[in-house]
């Protein structure tokens, strides 16, 4: 985990701004945190060089592009190790990040090692993806379901 920076008053509102309109100029940028535009282009460049500022994208809701159906899995994998394998667990994180239907991956404490969130097609898109991919993984030992009813609040914002 890397160290926050400080932020003062500006910086937040800059912050603020951008996660409600990322592509807003810096003109406009500038008028709603009143500043001028080159001061608030100094900023966002400062704020990209820390880290505090890492990217811009467009935020896609999945079910907008064919993808109706949300599911968390918890799973958990095995414990034991032989010394020349790898770790169980760097094999399952190597093997997430090539997973297309896994948009999020976090590390647990508790019962289960990792929750996934996984975004896919229809029933026959998870049961695929569960069958053929996540069980066939050698590191995977157990995953329990949860699927996504209705969304009550999803964002991108940090409360800065």
């Amino acid at each position: 985990m890397s160290t926050p920076i400080e932020l003062d008053a500006v910086d937040r509102r800059i912050l603020r701004a951008l996660q409600a309109d990322g592509r807003a100029t810096y003109d406009q940028l500038a008028a709603t945190v009143q500043l001028s535009a080159s001061a608030t282009l100094r900023r966002v460049k400062r704020l990209e060089e820390a880290g505090v500022i890492s990217g811009y994208v467009a935020v896609v809701p999945p079910e907008r592009v064919g993808f109706g159906l949300t599911a968390y899995l918890n799973v958990r994998l095995e414990k034991h190790t032989e010394s020349h394998k790898r770790n169980p667990m760097d094999l399952f994180r190597a093997a997430v990040q090539t997973w297309p239907e896994v948009v999020e991956c976090v590390a647990l404490t508790g019962e289960m090692d990792y929750l996934l969130r996984v975004v896919v097609e229809d029933m026959g898109h998870y049961s695929r993806f569960v069958m053929d991919t996540l069980l066939k993984h050698p590191s995977v030992e157990d995953c329990k379901t949860s699927f996504v009813l209705d969304r009550v609040k999803a964002t991108t914002v940090v409360p800065v």
